[in-house]
């Protein structure tokens, strides 16, 4: 049986990819960021994955406005980046696992969800920048299998809705009859917004609630409508959904209330936005 092994959730700016590309890792803008994802390194180091899921919102690569699915699920068997416009480096093709992807898949639809399956599938920064994060300086060592969320056309899934497709995802893969370690990984946030009259606008207070949230009480985060997370975190502040599906993928796997945060960082600001990174474990025993 494949088993999950725990949730890390990290911002994924393309400014990041930029100070990667840059060496500037140890420059005093960015060293506390960068510095956080030590922990996450060890932690991967003792816990080696065999797959990720990527849960993370696409920026134009596959979708567009005229074109933006609720939910797309990744069923290649390798997924290539491509030139964002960002000046950032590509990465080698990533592996995927498509006979996983198409128990999911099913799983899902059985469970009354309708994803895209995408047998051609481009990767963006939401997706190659947290792996580089998790992986620096390496080749990477995993397949991934890609789980794409809508964030950015409204109207966009509810809050309840993305915790509830987390859960079905956890259900899945525990029930997967292959031996294989996954760890899953959500990409986004915390709160900015990129343009309009609140450009630069960041809520530390309700990132640490949301935080707070993700760790122990994902269903709490359910009592605000998206039109409640954009006026809290931002236009963009919504990826916050990517984090409850994430979370989602613990409680469907591990049951619901039986996951713990070991390890946590947060700091702004991030080019405009607030960067947070967060490690969950299932509770001892």
């Amino acid at each position: 049986m494949s088993e999950v092994l725990g949730l890390i959730s990290t911002s994924h700016v393309p400014a990041i990819g930029d100070a990667i590309h840059k060496g500037l890792k140890q420059d005093p803008y960015w060293r506390a960021f960068f510095d956080g994802f030590g922990e996450v390194h060890r932690w991967l180091a003792s816990h080696p994955p065999d797959l990720v899921v990527v849960v993370y919102n696409d920026h134009g690569l596959n979708f567009f406005l005229d074109k933006m699915p609720t939910f797309a699920v990744g069923a290649a068997h390798v997924y290539t980046s491509s030139d964002e416009g960002w000046g950032l480096p590509t990465i080698p093709p990533v592996d995927g696992d498509a006979k996983l992807s198409w128990a999911l898949i099913e799983a899902l639809v059985a469970d009354e969800f309708d994803p895209v399956s995408c047998q051609e599938m481009h990767i963006d920064h939401a997706v190659t920048i947290p792996l580089q994060l998790c992986w620096p300086d390496q080749a990477l060592p995993v397949k991934i299998l890609p789980v794409c969320v809508n964030t950015v056309q409204h109207p966009l899934p509810s809050a309840k809705r993305c915790l509830a497709f987390g859960r079905s995802i956890g259900r899945a893969l525990a029930a997967y009859p292959e031996a294989m370690n996954i760890v899953t990984l959500a990409t986004g946030g915390l709160s900015h917004q990129l343009d309009g009259a609140r450009a630069g606008f960041i809520n530390a207070e309700f990132d640490a609630e949301c935080l707070e949230a993700i760790a122990s009480d994902p269903d709490g985060l359910c009592k605000y409508s998206n039109h409640d997370l954009v006026a809290l975190s931002g236009t963009q502040g919504v990826e916050i959904l990517n984090w409850l599906v994430g979370r989602g993928v613990l409680d469907g796997a591990w049951g619901v209330g039986k996951a713990r945060e070991t390890h946590r960082n947060y700091h702004i600001p991030i080019s405009n936005t607030a960067a947070a990174l967060q490690l969950l474990e299932p509770v001892a025993g």
